[in-house]
């Protein structure tokens, strides 16, 4: 292939995954951890919102959203955001709602406004990626391929289109590990300086790049032995100035560690389960067809065949990088994939959690299987003379891989919900319904933020009656249906004494008789 072509399939391929990232942000069902992204933002507390909608009166979505983002006339500022970080999700760190806020007071409150946040972090992560790369393997070919496969990768556009933090972890972890090579290599105190700010950075971002800096630190001591070299006295300096820095986020952690906790535990799975979703996460870097268990068979067999040939190209690749790779590149991508790994595990051997199933906190080894099958596929397809099969083999392997991405992400950038939505949410179906009535009210006695999701995807004639358990409102009267949207089995007790309750989904959504 001429260069003229090369360059051509890289920049359409590119193209393709930054088009990807940022069409129908809009469109996409606005689930519950985004819903509480905006809750956040908007600097109340449960208790305002309680005391203040949460009293069986009607309301409308103009009313209930106000709790989404800071107002015009509000007396909340970014302090009480971050309050309410601190206080009820002090493990995320408050650096992405301290910019998203600013973000939304800028350009608007929109969801596309507010998803379009992550998707610059997104776009950031690019020139980042091909910057890492080239100071590996000093090789621009390879290069381009990582900032390729990064682009098409089905998981980085995923998390391009969540109002979350995740976006702009990878953008800290890809950040942190540039500066850490550039630092290594310069030996100044300017480079250290940088990479020790990258360092808070990236705490304030997320709370588990602690790994990416643990991964570092691993890398020093295996390229320059157990001693006391410049490097690793440099080193130490800088997590000393990021963890000091992060010492009021710390205690605010430690304090809320038992919520945290209980947010790992409830959920305990078989071995061979957590070993089905840990296989199942590494190889969303390349596909994802929004495929699980309990999908059709007619689909999941083939698929399950795919994923062992991604397995087997992700491991062959860690083989191929380490019998052919330098030192400095080999190294560094094995900490980089292997340290926050076998760290997850151990945590959740210890503690009884589930970590390493979760997918958004492998973000860093994905970025080493992602750098290990560049740089395969280009040593196969460029820079190692093959016989003509072979060569025909690794071409096939390439377009194959590529294709994967390309098809997965134009699947996630159309589809509505996705599996990280919760497997479980059909708020888009339950909408349909509610939207085809002409006068609807909804009662309900659940969580407001699982309301407030719904309602982004109600039309504006929908009224609303909010209480707490067990309380129980006065419905009132003149509505052409009356739904109960997640009702306590208090709820309809209560309800089925003067209404004879009708499932339309059930346990999700009920209805009364009306006039």
């Amino acid at each position: 292939m001429s260069k003229f072509w090369s360059r051509f399939v890289i920049i359409t391929l590119i193209v393709i995954g930054i088009f990807c990232r940022i069409i129908n942000l809009d469109t996409k069902a606005y689930w519950y951890d985004e819903t509480f992204t905006s809750f956040q933002l908007s600097g109340y507390s449960s208790e305002e919102v309680t005391n203040q909608i949460l009293d069986g009166r009607e309301i409308g979505i103009e009313e209930l959203q106000q709790y989404q983002n800071p107002q015009k006339d509000s007396q909340k500022t970014v302090v009480d955001t971050v309050k309410r970080i601190a206080i009820v999700e002090p493990q995320l760190t408050p650096l992405y709602f301290i910019l998203l806020r600013f973000w939304t007071q800028w350009l608007g409150d929109s969801i596309a406004v507010i998803r379009s946040l992550s998707v610059m972090f997104s776009l950031f992560t690019l020139p980042l990626m091909y910057w890492l790369a080239k100071q590996l393997f000093q090789s621009s070919i390879i290069a381009w391929m990582s900032v390729v496969l990064l682009a098409i990768s089905p998981i980085h556009v995923l998390y391009a289109q969540e109002a979350r933090p995740y976006s702009l972890y990878t953008l800290a972890t890809l950040l942190s590990s540039v500066l850490f090579l550039q630092a290594i290599k310069l030996k100044n105190y300017q480079s250290w300086f940088l990479y020790a700010i990258s360092v808070t950075f990236g705490l304030y971002s997320f709370f588990l790049t602690c790994l990416v800096y643990f991964s570092h630190g691993i890398y020093i001591i295996l390229t320059e032995g157990l001693r006391l070299s410049q490097n690793l006295r440099r080193f130490v300096a800088s997590m000393i100035f990021g963890i000091v820095t992060f010492i009021p986020w710390i205690y605010l952690i430690v304090q809320g560690k038992e919520g945290i906790e209980k947010r790992f535990t409830s959920e305990q799975i078989s071995i061979v389960r957590y070993l089905i979703k840990w296989i199942r996460n590494l190889t969303l870097f390349f596909v994802d067809f929004d495929l699980d268990p309990s999908s059709p068979k007619v689909y999941l067999i083939p698929f399950s065949f795919l994923l062992l040939l991604i397995i087997g190209l992700i491991f062959y690749s860690l083989y191929f990088l380490y019998v052919n790779g330098d030192k400095i590149s080999r190294t560094f991508i094995f900490s980089s994939f292997f340290v926050p790994l076998i760290s997850l595990l151990i945590i959740d051997l210890l503690l009884g959690t589930n970590r390493i199933t979760v997918t958004r906190y492998l973000i860093p080894y994905f970025i080493g299987v992602h750098l290990a099958v560049a740089y395969l596929l280009v040593r196969k397809n460029f820079q190692i003379s093959l016989q003509t099969g072979k060569q025909i083999f690794w071409r096939f392997i390439l377009v194959f891989v590529v294709s994967l991405g390309v098809i997965s992400s134009t699947m996630i950038a159309n589809a509505q919900v996705w599996w990280n939505k919760d497997p479980q949410n059909v708020n888009h179906e339950l909408a349909m319904i509610i939207n085809q009535s002409s006068q609807p009210l909804i009662v309900s006695d659940f969580w407001f933020v699982n309301v407030i999701s719904l309602s982004h995807l109600l039309d504006p004639k929908v009224k609303f009656q909010l209480v707490v358990e067990p309380d129980i409102p006065s419905i009132k009267e003149g509505y052409s249906d009356i739904f109960l949207y997640q009702p306590s089995e208090n709820l309809k007790t209560q309800l089925s004494e003067d209404y004879q309750l009708e499932a339309v989904r059930k346990p999700l959504l009920w209805k009364l008789p009306s006039d």
